[in-house]
């Protein structure tokens, strides 16, 4: 009888342990309070920061980020007229654009809120027996006119080519590889990372813009 009674204490912990580690490895949801209360309208999207040894990453992300965002029902200050504007200000470096304070971005642009991204994977590896190609990022929705953060998030996307058998999984890897670097890849890829980053929505996408009819219900 001891034995059992032994034998249900140990299993009750362990499931005591599990449960409370599925709780504390549970995504934390995002307050959206702030968000509500300044009602951004207009959105700038700064060049993404890129971490990876990719030198088309920041082009390649920013080029795809304005959609989902307009999509979303916001308006999104033109990529030509930022860059325009950047430049004849000396400033060419994501880096440099990021330190910029958020009330000089607001003077010079007009945009409620102001988008910092930074590129954590972007292009094609090749790994003997498949190829990958993978554009990770995360990104966080600032109040210009405050400075506060309303929003953080992260999204990826992935596409990896593979054979059947040992020898089909290195010619498919190697022929995918070659084509991954000749077409870039992860330029198209980009557009599903983008659209997962900016996905609208809680638990923890961005909410409904002012120009979407769905404004208001999330």
């Amino acid at each position: 009888m001891m034995n059992i009674r032994t034998s249900f204490r140990i299993l009750a912990s362990a499931s005591l342990m599990l449960v409370l580690s599925a709780c504390g490895s549970s995504e934390p949801k995002i307050d959206y309070t702030a968000f509500r209360d300044a009602k951004p309208r207009s959105v700038l999207i700064l060049p993404p920061v890129n971490q990876t040894t990719d030198i088309s990453a920041t082009p390649g992300m920013l080029s795809q980020m304005g959609h989902p965002l307009a999509e979303a029902g916001y308006y999104v200050i033109p990529a030509a007229v930022e860059s325009e504007t950047f430049r004849q200000n000396g400033l060419d470096t994501p880096n440099d654009i990021i330190q910029v304070p958020a009330a000089k971005l607001r003077q010079i642009f007009g945009a409620d809120a102001a988008l910092y991204t930074t590129v954590t994977q972007y292009g094609s590896h090749y790994h003997v027996v498949d190829s990958t190609v993978s554009v990770a990022a995360s990104a966080k929705l600032v109040d210009l006119r405050t400075g506060s953060v309303l929003w953080s998030g992260t999204g990826s996307a992935v596409q990896q080519s593979s054979g059947g058998n040992l020898l089909g999984m290195l010619v498919s890897a190697a022929v995918s590889q070659v084509a991954n670097s000749l077409s870039d890849a992860s330029y198209g890829l980009a557009a599903q990372a983008s659209r997962n980053l900016l996905a609208v929505g809680p638990p923890n996408g961005l909410l409904y813009g002012p120009r979407s009819p769905k404004y208001g219900t999330d």
